[in-house]
């Protein structure tokens, strides 16, 4: 009897009669996602607002006699009148190894059926960006596993590479093959136990897509076993405009746990263009007055303080960033793909006649380019495929001069054979990334005209041929060349002695 009195006496002794001070509210009004709210005097922006029935909202617009806010979930659920008050805490989201393999919603809920993450961690959604003195110069690769791209427009750790074109050109397809990709290299790294190597894990954050595109990607990632190492963040075109807007920065606070960590990662964001129209929609909803394309003025500032978030920092790790901008007929000098061409460190720009052509991927090299250059990709492949870019660039001219029908001089005719052959060679299906010392090869049985007296609609599968003798039958070449990242004298003889002796067995 004593202890239950005893009991009793700790939990009055615990009783706290002063008076709590809570910051309440009221919704005024409640439409397209947007939630107007009076009372909210002692708010802060971005600040996580509580509604009835669990329902979170951000604030926004933070006026004179109410406060915007955006509703994260089903809207249906509240009215006018309804009670809400402040949390006091920034919007945050799970983030860490545990979300690998998960597909998540914007705010870092599971989506994919597979039970409740087990995160230890939160991280703010958003973030102010890494300075100028953490910050390092960019020389490692990512290699994306496309020839086309690894050789003449290298990406490397840390850098913002645009991918930009059409409807239907193929950019998540470049995206996808470079997730693959990092999952293969993964693969071989951790097996075999190399200290000095590190996996590169990948982030896929899908804005405003159907599901069944969203679905679709997931299962091309399983097929390739890219799943293990990669974090989907899925906000679809069905979801309101509050959880596209957040998505990119949800999908850049799990990269950046990488970063802080010592890791690598790599971030897409797929696509920008309809992450600026959700934010379009809420900003003209809350009243924002509007600019160009009727855009709000701030909309340079929503993609500049999402992708400067990307960075290799100073005894860290990096957030490499792929952004994805669709134009309309081609339009580079739009609103949102100039912005975003000017945030970025370069572009791959993909072609619809190129496209139509049946060159995959559909790559200009014309108005592609990388603003880190060779810094970023391995001697080896300067060596092989320094040149490639200057002879392409003139072959397109050359193209484009013999249309007209002209009479051509043998010099002229040899560099048209030679820059088709270097178009077939490039072309790759989807999903199918090639190993960077694989690459190395093709190249130098290129650059050494071993594809020169091959037909012409046959240069392609000669090189998938000389691709397949490598790995089946030199496999330990191919591994020095890797492990080298260099050709010397010696390498390059194995390579010849390699390469004639397919050529002898070659029927093409």
């Amino acid at each position: 009897m004593s202890t239950v009195l005893e009991q009793i006496e700790q939990q009055i002794a615990k009783l706290q009669n002063k008076a709590v001070k809570k910051n309440t509210g009221t919704i005024r009004s409640v439409a397209d996602g947007v939630a107007r709210l009076d009372g909210l005097s002692d708010v802060m922006y971005n600040e996580m607002i509580e509604f009835p029935g669990g329902t979170i909202g951000i604030a926004l617009n933070l006026e004179e006699d109410e406060v915007g806010c955006v509703v994260l979930g089903d809207i249906s659920k509240l009215k006018e009148g309804d009670e809400c008050k402040t949390t006091g805490r920034l919007l945050s989201v799970p983030v860490g190894k545990a979300l690998l393999g998960r597909t998540v919603d914007a705010l870092g809920n599971p989506v994919d059926g597979k039970g409740p993450v087990d995160a230890k961690e939160f991280y703010p959604v958003e973030k102010i960006a890494p300075g100028i003195i953490v910050r390092k110069s960019v020389t490692q690769p990512v290699f994306t596993g496309i020839m086309a791209i690894d050789s003449m427009i290298p990406i490397g750790r840390g850098q913002r590479e645009l991918i930009i074109g059409d409807r239907g050109t193929g950019k998540t397809t470049i995206a996808i093959d470079t997730i693959i990709n990092q999952a293969k290299i993964n693969r071989v790294g951790l097996a075999s136990g190399d200290p000095k190597f590190r996996p590169m894990y990948s982030i896929y954050v899908a804005i405003g897509q159907k599901n069944s595109n969203i679905v679709r990607t997931m299962a091309a990632l399983e097929a390739a076993g890219a799943l293990e190492f990669t974090i989907i963040v899925a906000a679809a075109a069905s979801e309101n405009p509050a959880n596209q807007y957040l998505a990119p920065y949800s999908g850049a606070a799990m990269g950046e746990w990488f970063m802080e960590n010592g890791m690598d990662a790599l971030i897409v964001y797929d696509d920008l263009s309809k992450h600026a129209v959700a934010y379009r929609q809420i900003s003209l909803i809350l009243k924002r007055p509007s600019g160009r394309e009727a855009y709000p003025g701030d909309v340079f500032y929503l993609h500049s303080r999402l992708l400067e978030r990307a960075a290799r920092l100073d005894g860290k790790g990096s957030l490499t960033a792929l952004p994805i901008i669709e134009t309309l007929a081609g339009d580079l000098s739009a609103y949102i793909p100039t912005n975003v061409i000017s945030i970025t460190d370069g572009q791959i720009f993909l072609e619809t006649d190129l496209f139509n052509q049946g060159t995959r991927p559909a790559v200009s090299v014309g108005l592609s380019v990388s603003r880190v250059g060779s810094a970023a990709q391995i001697k080896a492949t300067k060596q092989v495929g320094g040149k490639l870019k200057g002879e392409l660039a003139q072959f397109r001219e050359l193209a484009a001069f013999a249309q007209f029908g002209a009479d051509l001089d043998a010099r002229t005719k040899a560099q048209l054979d030679r820059g088709t052959r270097i178009v077939e060679l490039f072309k790759q299906p989807a999903f199918n990334p090639i190993p960077i010392e694989q690459q190395v090869v093709t190249l130098w049985a290129m650059q050494k005209g071993y594809y020169d007296a091959i037909d012409l609609k046959k240069v392609n599968a000669a090189a998938v041929k000389l691709r397949e003798f490598f790995a089946t039958r030199k496999d330990a070449l191919l591994t020095k060349i890797r492990n080298k990242a260099a050709l010397d004298a010696e390498l390059e003889a194995e390579i010849k002695t390699a390469v004639d002796e397919w050529k002898a067995t070659y029927a093409g």
